[in-house]
């Protein structure tokens, strides 16, 4: 069945009968009921129109809601891939430094252990210094003890020289 307008209320006719209604107050009547379900109908259109905007609005509302939440997904996934980037990258520099400090110790150890091999070879030469100061001080010692030998003779015939010249 049709849904009544209005318009229908007031056009609607009615058959005549011997006793029937005053047809006035009828009149009357039904132009209060086309006024009433009038300002009904154009209320129900206005509630209507207004559920149908809302309705709107709610989809919108839903489809914003929708929206952020992918973005506070994607702010989340975001953050924690930073997070994560950080976490790698400290990583890589303390295992970095490590190395550094670990090719460091390992310069001063081979830096150590080269002076103390030149404190050896320098304590060796040392003493071959010392040995051969040692045998050149001893080979001119005896050269000068020869000397003073020679000399000693030279002078004891010398002297006996001057004792035959004098005799």
């Amino acid at each position: 069945m049709a849904r009544l307008t209005p318009l229908d209320i007031q056009n609607k006719e009615f058959s005549r009968s011997f006793r029937g209604y005053n047809e006035d107050e009828v009149d009357e009547f039904l132009d209060l009921i086309v006024e009433d379900y009038g300002a009904l109908f154009r209320e129900n259109a206005e509630l209507k129109d207004k559920i149908r905007e809302l309705e709107d609005r709610i989809s919108e509302y839903k489809r914003m809601e929708s929206s952020m939440q992918e973005a506070l997904l994607l702010a989340q996934k975001a953050a924690e891939e930073r997070r994560l980037n950080a976490e790698r990258e400290a990583e890589i520099i303390i295992k970095e430094a490590q190395i550094e400090a670990q090719r460091i110790i390992d310069s001063a150890l081979s830096k150590v252990q080269d002076i103390e091999r030149k404190i050896r070879e320098l304590k060796k030469e040392k003493e071959r210094f010392l040995l051969e100061m040692k045998a050149l001080i001893s080979t001119f010692w005896g050269l000068l003890e020869k000397e003073l030998g020679r000399e000693k003779e030279a002078e004891a015939e010398g002297e006996g020289s001057a004792w035959r010249e004098e005799g």
